[in-house]
């Protein structure tokens, strides 16, 4: 069965994206799965680039993404376009819950994929904002690990993960698969329990 996760198809647009992606010298490795929703867990964020190559890929692969919107960016008309560009408006002052707030908006949709880089910025950080781990464990949907690896020139689609192991065996599994991926500012990359700067004794 097939999902209402990808935008028909565009050869213009997805032409230009392959143009793009070919003469950056890039190339798409594995697949989206296939099912109704889940959570795009995008690193190492460290460039600008990673926009770029990012958005090219979201038109090659076609794929409805959506992403998260302070809820006062929504008011009409700037909120017609970012409800159309697949924005999804939290609140995020102390008195709401993001988490709560992404996860009943899981509930109140059959198909929906959601995209977050965890670093939250491109500068050097000292541990990831672990949102998208209680957001996947109380929508019940799984992780997918998408990698940038500027050393290759590669953006890594992994195989969907389960969140239902502790938060320190979830960052474990996710930090196994995107240590292989060098991004393009290494310096700037968190590498959880691999990452000797936090683990220095």
């Amino acid at each position: 069965m097939m999902h209402n996760n990808k935008f028909p198809p565009n050869r213009f647009y997805q032409g230009f994206a392959l143009f793009v992606y070919r003469l950056m010298g890039w190339k798409i490795e594995g697949n989206l799965p296939n099912i109704p929703k889940y959570i795009i867990v995008v690193a190492h964020h460290t460039s600008n680039w990673d926009f770029v190559v990012g958005l090219m890929a979201k038109i090659i692969l076609r794929l409805r993404l959506r992403f998260l919107g302070k809820h006062t960016l929504f008011k009409p008309p700037l909120g017609w376009l970012m409800r159309y560009w697949g924005g999804v408006p939290v609140k995020r002052d102390k008195s709401h819950n993001v988490v709560a707030q992404i996860v009943d908006f899981f509930d109140q949709h059959e198909e929906c994929v959601i995209a977050l880089a965890p670093e939250g910025t491109r500068s050097p950080v000292s541990s990831w904002k672990m949102g998208f781990y209680h957001m996947a464990k109380g929508a019940d949907v799984p992780v997918v690990p998408i990698a940038f690896d500027f050393q290759a020139r590669r953006l890594v689609i992994s195989t969907p993960m389960t969140m239902a192991d502790a938060e320190e065996q979830a960052l474990h599994d996710l930090h196994s698969f995107f240590i292989k991926h060098p991004p393009k500012r290494p310096e700037n990359a968190w590498y959880g329990p691999f990452d000797k700067r936090t683990n220095q004794s």
